[in-house]
């Protein structure tokens, strides 16, 4: 009876531990709760501030990464950082990356090949690139978030009065579906020209719906971009429109 009694207690004092663990586990997750932090407490600054979180995405990377590789199988592994807009952002996370990414790599006896970039989605990030690239091995213009903070829209709400704006002709197109050249396609080309001050080879593309318009191609093409990167659909259209751009650069070229 006693033994059955002890036995009993035991597992009593092992479930409230376990009910402790549980609340301050909550508790945490209440603390830092955010509700759609569009422009908040997300992107690398959860990650400078919440270190543990880029550790964790990473060594999942990375650990992927080695089993892909020890299956023979061929890995490009690019690590994009972000919401950046200060160069010590990505300096410091790059140090984070590049730790785990050692860690991993002497834990399964390989080495992987791998590069950090960022992505450019604020106008301080265009502004700054020539800092950011010092730490960059490639910058990902996020054109769908840098034509948020350029205009101040939201997509949440824009579909309200954007329509209005276009039928007025205060804005020729939508700006989140046709790349607007004039202001956040100055940003991408300021953004590119100051980064390869930097570093001549860097890899610059972009990212979001723009990538899948033709005309944003077009652009994209004459500002020397390397790459486009849109949502699965649109990639037969991007394609066509990719190769239109570059026969069309060939053919005045070959004309002057």
């Amino acid at each position: 009876m006693a033994v059955r009694l002890a036995t009993t207690l035991g597992d009593m004092d092992n479930l409230l531990d376990e009910i402790d663990e549980k609340r301050r586990l909550l508790k945490q997750v209440n603390r830092i709760r955010e509700a759609n932090p569009m422009l908040g407490f997300r992107g690398c600054r959860l990650g400078l501030v919440f270190p543990e979180v880029t550790r964790m995405q990473c060594r999942a990377i990375f650990e992927a990464a080695c089993l892909a590789q020890g299956e023979k199988k061929k890995t490009e592994l690019e690590i994009m950082v972000p919401l950046v807009s200060l160069s010590e952002e990505l300096h410091q996370q790059r140090e984070v990356i590049d730790e785990v990414a050692r860690q991993v790599m002497g834990e399964y006896g390989m080495t992987i090949e791998y590069r950090v970039g960022t992505m450019i989605e604020l106008p301080r990030a265009a502004l700054m690139a020539h800092d950011i690239a010092a730490h960059a091995d490639f910058f990902s213009f996020g054109t769908n978030d840098l034509t948020q903070t350029t205009f101040g829209l939201s997509r949440d709400d824009s579909a309200r009065f954007l329509p209005n704006y276009v039928e007025r002709k205060i804005l020729p197109e939508d700006p989140f579906q046709v790349l607007d050249r004039d202001g956040v396609g100055q940003l991408v080309r300021l953004g590119t020209e100051r980064g390869r001050s930097v570093k001549p080879d860097l890899k610059v593309g972009i990212c979001g719906e723009h990538g899948g318009d033709p005309s944003s191609i077009a652009f994209c093409n004459e500002i020397g971009l390397d790459y486009v990167s849109c949502s699965p659909f649109r990639v037969p259209v991007a394609r066509l429109a990719a190769a239109q751009a570059s026969l069309a650069a060939k053919t005045k070229e070959a004309t002057k």
